[in-house]
């Protein structure tokens, strides 16, 4: 009897075991990449469950790789999937003032079946496993002078139905939202989409971006007020809608946005300011040091870091170790499908932002 309480013990030991590596596997560590072929091999690819390169762009309606150098890249991508099983290679489509001729090429069904054939013809030569759309932004303002207009919501709508059923079920079909509520409110009808993508990958960045006049938090976990934009305030949201849980993908930025002229109050804080060029997360620990006139704070409440330069009148907001780590246990809490990030070059080789991100992951 005490032997087959210990098989039984040890089958139940097996059984969940299995199932805290499966639900392990449902969090995906997604790296945006703009880097070459060269480059990829300083990280650690084995701790990624997606690597999307960016960017692609549309030329004549078509879905196009731009140089020779980023064939390269991608092929280099694609072939890392052969040590590392968990991995799937995405293209993406578009980024910030990447996407001008989408609202036009997207305003007819011939238009979107001709792009979506082009999608399929470069997927099935490159071996890809999916696309990501970064059209910034359907029905609503991007880069300004970049043409939008009311019916992009729709057809954004056909655009992905015409994608899912020409690239087939087993197609990794996703796309890059605004994490700001005039987008969540204007851009996308997500009850006809959800059901058609794998996942969102909500850009809960740049939530306070280089427009603007006023500092404050661009990635912050929770909102410090009731209009404050947060990754908490857009993933209630989805969840309000009665999106899956596991098809929410939340957002993290390893860089800073940075304001000079910014007056010491608040420790720089919801100031005036003039924005400028910000720091890679691989860069903080030699820029933004006390040796070089830098305090760190963090806010407790929208569990995120900031930085002030009293001598310099310089304040920056970003992600780092600690707010990496309130994000990934946010997830893992809210059974959410993964956490990304823009971008994986910003971030340290080794012991970084993606290290920390595994490390909470896979802890018990």
């Amino acid at each position: 009897m005490k032997q087959l309480n210990l098989i039984v013990l040890l089958l139940l030991c097996s059984f969940t075991t299995n199932i805290f590596a499966q639900k392990n596997k449902k969090l995906d560590i997604i790296a945006y990449y703009t880097g070459d072929d060269k480059l990829i091999n300083e990280y650690e690819v084995n701790k990624l469950n997606q690597i999307i390169f960016s960017f692609c762009h549309l030329k004549d309606g078509k879905l196009s790789v731009d140089s020779p150098k980023d064939s390269t890249t991608i092929k280099h991508l694609v072939s890392l999937k052969a040590s590392n099983p968990q991995l799937k290679i995405i293209l993406s489509l578009g980024g910030w003032g990447g996407c001008e001729p989408c609202s036009a090429a997207f305003s007819t069904a011939e238009g979107r079946l001709a792009f979506a054939k082009s999608v399929k013809e470069v997927s099935d030569y490159f071996k890809v496993d999916g696309l990501d759309l970064d059209w910034e932004y359907p029905a609503i303002e991007g880069l300004p002078g970049h043409l939008f207009q009311p019916s992009d919501k729709p057809h954004f709508t056909e655009l992905i139905k015409i994608l899912r059923s020409t690239l087939g079920k087993n197609y990794e079909l996703s796309f890059a939202a605004g994490g700001f509520q005039k987008y969540l409110d204007q851009s996308v009808d997500w009850k006809a989409v959800m059901p058609l993508v794998n996942r969102v990958n909500i850009m809960s960045y740049d939530l306070v971006n280089g427009y603007s006049k006023v500092t404050g938090h661009h990635t912050p976990l929770y909102s410090t007020n009731k209009e404050e934009e947060s990754v908490d305030k857009a993933v209630t949201y989805f969840l309000k809608l009665g999106i899956p849980a596991e098809k929410l993908v939340i957002g993290a930025a390893f860089y800073t946005r940075t304001w000079k002229n910014v007056a010491n109050i608040n420790n720089g804080l919801y100031q005036a300011g003039e924005h400028i060029e910000g720091t890679p997360f691989k860069n903080f620990s030699t820029v933004l040091t006390e040796a070089n006139g830098w305090k760190y704070f963090w806010d407790k409440k929208a569990k995120a870091p900031y930085w002030y330069n009293e001598k310099e009148k310089t304040f920056a907001t970003a992600d780092d170790l600690a707010s990496i780590k309130e994000k990934t246990e946010y997830v893992k809490s809210k059974k959410l499908g993964g956490i990304m990030f823009w971008e994986l070059v910003l971030d340290s080789p080794k012991d970084g932002m993606v290290n920390e991100i595994y490390k909470i992951k896979t802890m018990k």
